[in-house]
């Protein structure tokens, strides 16, 4: 399953929609008990464990500490040995090879990967990131015509290419072979290329099905490497990139991934490429430990601005900098994209959310279609996220694009598959691709009215009161006392953190602010407090509460609330960490119900 996070970054003018909270059911208490005394850690954290599939003691070192024997034998794949041996035979007779990937963060890391490899190995490499707008997702027959005008023997496409079987086919008819690696899901039909490296192939019985697209384009590396005897040091430099791209395709955190995240926020905290430096320092962490989240919030959102604002091709110029001056220049470049992107991104949504709340009987409808032909398309799937988080249902955002076409992003809720929903209103859309989450359709402006209509139609249908509801789902009561520095310092062990092994949350009942709690951010929809439990009150804790400035008042005036958060480190203005609570809800005593 695939999660959407969604960035609490912007107040808007919409009623703060009632949240469930559902407790998780409790390990097996004969596991808890035995992690209790093995390990010595108290019953939450032995029970956190077991939530995550954690039994005993081995299970619980192997989680503790990855180790890179962990990764499993790349020729498990199906397809490797020929991919391999195609890829070596470029190299031993000269050809030319070009690179070809996604221009979001996975597509041009896997890229940046895979290039910094082979550019050890030959000069006869480049690489190319097809045009968000004029192009399109996946592989063009623009950008084949662009291999065949410089005399391209073969491709390997990173990040796209599982359904392209017309492009391929046209390809191989100008004498191009192609090398496929992808993650997503095939089609009737796998593309004529040499290889087909996919471990979501239904003839593929790879251990771990959930790489991203760069790390297929690892494992493709890594099988190189492994057949011709070049040493694992050579190319664990590359984790760094491998980590950023699980981190902002929001693949799972568990088995092979933990190992590749583990490993490459290692790299990253310690030895990032110059690229990566870069962007380290514009997002302001370079004093700080380097989570997923900085990559999924701060560093993934730049160089994905590079692909939405202007070529992704820049990003990868980033990502393969062999120096500091390049690499600042490149990421500088970003991270203009990236504020101008934020800009507009703002005020889109304003518009967005004006044109939902003028809607006949907006808040009885179950989806969002919304269009207007100037809005950036780079955005689109941007603002789509924040009316999810605004209104709570599935959501539509389109503008029109440079060839007349209608076209946008879809964002769905926890429940609900959109993918299926705009399947069915097929016969109106020129074309639509994605996935159970988020999908991105094109169609003729004379068909907006009734698709509208008929999307709204099948959501109504298929959706219910239960999947309408946002749900919280928390992992165990905890009280203020049991947060000391041994249980944060272990909860910490817990990372990386990610779908899978998302972060843990918490319910603590019955705390107050101290009176020092006040309204933050631009628009003071943010509350910082600092919270006592009832039979503590000499021992508050920092926390922040997103959009949740209506309950200021109630928490200042001394009235007690229950709190759905999870635990981290803050870093700011500061090198030196605390401990944060990140409210997730809040809930007045009087109102609290499970």
């Amino acid at each position: 399953m695939k999660y959407i996070l969604y960035i609490c970054y912007l107040t808007m003018d919409v009623k703060n929609i009632e949240k469930k909270w559902v407790l998780k059911e409790p390990g097996n208490p004969l596991y808890t008990r035995q992690l209790m005394q093995d390990l010595g850690v108290d019953e939450v954290l032995a029970n956190l464990l077991v939530q995550r599939g954690v039994r005993d003691y081995t299970e619980a070192r192997d989680f503790f500490r990855p180790d890179l024997k962990m990764l499993h034998d790349p020729f498990l794949m199906k397809d490797m040995d020929a991919a391999v041996e195609r890829v070596h035979s470029a190299v031993e007779k000269g050809e030319n090879i070009l690179i070809y990937g996604d221009y979001d963060v996975d597509g041009t890391s896997a890229v940046s990967l895979v290039y910094s490899f082979l550019k050890t190995l030959t000069n006869r490499i480049d690489y190319y990131i097809p045009d968000r707008y004029d192009e399109g997702y996946g592989i063009s027959f623009h950008g084949v015509d662009w291999a065949a005008e410089r005399k391209v023997n073969l491709v390997i496409a990173l990040d796209c290419g599982i359904k392209e079987v017309n492009s391929v086919k046209y390809a191989k008819e100008k004498g191009i072979d192609f090398i496929i690696c992808d993650h997503h899901l095939q089609g009737d039909v796998l593309p004529p290329a040499v290889a087909v490296l996919d471990p979501k192939r239904s003839d593929c019985d790879y251990p771990f099905d959930d790489l991203s697209g760069c790390g297929v384009g690892f494992k493709l590396v890594q099988g190189y490497a492994q057949k011709y005897e070049i040493p694992f040091e050579k190319i664990e430099t590359l984790l760094d990139l491998v980590a950023v791209s699980i981190a902002a395709d929001l693949v799972s955190v568990t088995g092979e991934n933990r190992v590749l995240a583990y490993f490459g926020l290692k790299r990253l905290n310690e030895a990032p490429r110059r690229g990566l430096l870069a962007m380290i320092k514009l997002s302001g962490l370079e004093k700080h430990k380097i989570t997923i989240d900085d990559i999924v919030f701060k560093i993934g959102p730049r160089i994905n601005a590079a692909g939405r604002m202007e070529s992704g091709r820049t990003a990868v110029d980033l990502l393969t900098s062999q120096n500091e001056a390049d690499a600042t220049k490149f990421g500088m470049e970003i991270n203009d994209h990236n504020n101008d992107r934020k800009n507009i991104d703002r005020e889109i949504t304003k518009e967005a959310v004006e044109i939902v709340k003028k809607e006949h009987d907006f808040d009885k409808l179950n989806s969002t279609v919304v269009y207007n032909k100037g809005w950036h398309k780079g955005v689109v799937g941007i603002v789509a996220s924040r009316l999810v988080e605004a209104f709570y249902r599935p959501t539509i955002v389109l503008t029109k694009s440079s060839n007349g076409f209608v076209t946008g992003s879809a964002r769905s809720i926890p429940g609900f598959d959109l993918y299926e929903a705009i399947e069915s209103c097929s016969d109106l859309l020129e074309n639509f691709g994605g996935h159970v989450y988020a999908a991105g359709l094109t169609l003729k402006e004379e068909n907006l009215p009734e698709f509208k209509r008929r999307f709204e139609e099948i959501v109504t249908k298929k959706i219910t009161k239960e999947i309408l509801t946002p749900i919280i789902n928390a992992d165990s009561f905890l009280e203020f006392r049991q947060i000391t520095p041994k249980f944060f310092r272990l909860l910490n062990q817990f990372q990386p953190f990610g779908p899978g092994n998302l972060s843990p949350v918490f319910i603590t009942e019955n705390v107050y602010d101290n009176g020092n709690g006040r309204k933050v951010g631009s628009y003071n929809g943010h509350l910082k407090l600092e919270l006592i439990q009832e039979d503590e009150p000499y021992r508050p804790l920092s926390a922040i509460a997103f959009n949740m400035s209506d309950y200021f008042d109630h928490l200042e005036a001394g009235n007690p609330v229950d709190i759905c958060y999870s635990i981290a480190e803050n870093f700011y203005r500061s090198s030196i960490a605390n401990v944060q609570l990140r409210i997730k809800d809040i809930r007045e005593r009087n109102d609290f119900r499970f």
